[in-house]
């Protein structure tokens, strides 16, 4: 049996890796569904310890900030963004550190996937008709979303799990990682400008730079969104109060509505997201049950390698990253630190966000930009993400090891 459920694991884990498989339609939601269905079919979890395994707190709130970022979409908020960005896009290295700013704190509140998403398309068409170069502006926005959603346990999925799963404070959280990923969202533009020195300009020809009609604005539900948004993060610093409720009440208000229908908003909730969460609890804990990860941590601590050690969870936790992705990474390492000592969570969530830079497969956000920007005409190579997000990772490791040693 116990060979069945790591054939399960390490079957699920490289699918998620690769993305896809030749003659299947599969991508990574569908492995990790796949998986889990197959978990529980051999016998290796049964369907109540299934459920149970599923942390529903953290479900819940990646659910209702998805509903509250749906609002922003609608209201045409994200759009309205991109499109005020482009109005310095006569000063291109001007324009660079504005995006990666602005696309940095929205991702720290809004979530870094939704920001590329909503982003990528209205950047790459103003970015071929202003005839520049796409590649070092479309992989600013990329990894400055993924440094700026490291700042705070809303930023990204994994923040999200390991905020509720440690029970986390916000304002622990944010005092601890946002310093850092200031700091390294300067060292990122730094090195994009010097990666893309007398680049930055390009004849990229008119594929792309038609008209294009986007949705306006609509200021009445940008502004609901807003201020729900704003009491929402007031909560978040109110000790006591459970994040998954504040949120989920939130998500409540927004959808009482005159104008927007609910079918609208729950629409844009990313459901294969949520599967992919849920698939991801459900393997973890089918090869949690063999204690076979327990035998591997202690294996690695007899050679030296304590993930309790903060300098090594900072790398393990940067290589399994980019091995699985930084969800699946984080949703393995985050049972073997110590619940007691917030550091080790603190440390998890920024290297493991940080990690999500050095290759395409490291977040989903790069994905997200790659494929969006692939329907433009604009073609993010392997190589090309590579020769920016391996300095940009390897400095933001660096980062991470001075920010331990100066507060650890």
């Amino acid at each position: 049996m116990h060979t069945l459920v790591l054939l399960i694991f390490l079957l699920s884990y490289i699918g998620i890796a690769l993305g896809s498989v030749p003659s299947l339609a599969l991508d990574r939601t569908g492995f990790a569904l796949l998986g889990a269905i197959a978990m529980i079919s051999i016998g290796g979890l049964s369907l109540t310890d299934a459920l149970h395994s599923i942390d529903a707190s953290t479900i819940l709130l990646l659910y209702a900030l998805m509903v509250v970022s749906a609002q922003f979409r609608l209201g045409g908020f994200y759009t309205w963004t991109a499109l005020r960005i482009t109005r310095s896009l006569s000063r291109p290295a001007h324009f660079l550190f504005v995006l990666m700013l602005v696309s940095a704190a929205l991702s720290a509140v809004l979530a870094n996937d939704i920001v590329c998403l909503a982003f990528t398309p209205v950047l790459a068409v103003a970015l071929l008709r202003a005839r520049l170069n796409p590649l070092p502006f479309l992989l600013g926005l990329a990894i400055s979303s993924n440094i700026g959603s490291a700042a705070t346990i809303i930023g990204n999925p994994q923040n999200m799990l390991i905020g509720q799963y440690q029970h986390l404070p916000f304002a622990g959280f944010l005092l601890w990682c946002a310093p850092p990923s200031l700091l390294a969202l300067f060292v990122a533009f730094g090195i994009i400008l010097l990666v893309y020195r007398g680049r930055l300009q390009g004849t990229a020809g008119e594929q792309g730079a038609e008209t294009v009609n986007w949705p306006g604005l609509d200021r009445w539900q940008t502004s609901k969104g807003l201020a729900v948004t704003a009491v929402l993060m007031g909560f978040f610093f109110v000790p006591g109060v459970p994040r998954e409720l504040s949120a989920l009440t939130a998500a409540g208000v927004l959808l009482c509505s005159r104008r927007v229908k609910s079918r609208s908003l729950l629409g844009l909730v990313d459901w294969h997201l949520i599967t992919l969460f849920c698939g991801l609890f459900i393997i973890i804990r089918g090869i949690e049950q063999t204690q076979l990860p327990a035998h591997a941590v202690a294996a690695l601590a007899g050679w030296g390698l304590n993930l309790h050690n903060l300098y090594t969870l900072s790398g393990v936790s940067m290589l399994l990253s980019n091995l699985v992705s930084n969800v699946p990474a984080a949703m393995l390492l985050i049972k073997f630190i110590d619940p007691a000592q917030p550091l080790q969570a603190y440390v998890l969530a920024l290297s493991s966000t940080y990690a999500g830079n050095l290759i395409t497969i490291g977040s989903i956000a790069n994905l997200i930009v790659i494929e969006q920007a692939r329907q433009y005409g604009v073609r993010i190579s392997f190589r090309e993400h590579a020769a920016t997000g391996i300095p940009v990772t390897l400095a933001t490791l660096l980062i991470t090891v001075a920010w331990i040693w100066l507060c650890g």
